[in-house]
């Protein structure tokens, strides 16, 4: 079993954890003005009612969340397992809206921050910081990364609602 691990300096760290917040806000925005924007998109695609609203609540609740999360993996000594979870999240989100795309051969709002921002980003953080957990903390990361997307696919097709 691998248990070595390799530390990128704390400034590097850092700078990687920042990046992600920043992307989604990218990505939000696409997804708010691309094309018919994600609210009438998912209505047309799936026939789920999300008002715009509630779009912009859910999305800033996230954004919110994940800069709590770069915080806390800060304060509490996990930021290169918060990078390998965020990885995830992204890398699955891009990979998901690319292949929604080809499966309608059509646009869809946030995919050119996907495939330009947030898989690449997805993959280079996967990749990088690979080293810098334990072969099992890595795996737990990308676990909980998807796990992250399943719940928030649940609340999409719930239309954003919790209850």
């Amino acid at each position: 079993m691998n248990t070595e691990t390799s530390s990128p300096s704390t400034s590097t760290v850092n700078f990687w954890l920042w990046v992600f917040p920043v992307t989604y806000l990218i990505h939000v925005a696409e997804e708010y003005w691309g094309g018919e924007g994600y609210p009438a998109y998912i209505l047309k695609l799936r026939g789920v009612h999300m008002s715009t609203t509630r779009f912009l609540v859910a999305q800033g609740v996230g954004v919110v969340l994940v800069t709590i999360g770069v915080i806390l993996a800060r304060r509490f000594n996990f930021p290169q397992m918060m990078l390998i979870i965020l990885g995830s999240i992204v890398l699955v989100n891009g990979i998901t809206h690319t292949v929604t795309a080809l499966s309608i051969m059509s646009y869809g709002p946030g995919l050119w921050s996907s495939i330009f921002i947030w898989m690449p980003l997805g993959l280079f953080t996967l990749v990088r910081f690979r080293n810098a957990v334990s072969r099992k903390r890595y795996w737990i990361a990308i676990a909980i990364g998807v796990g992250v997307n399943g719940v928030v696919f649940i609340l999409t097709m719930r239309g954003g609602r919790v209850v």
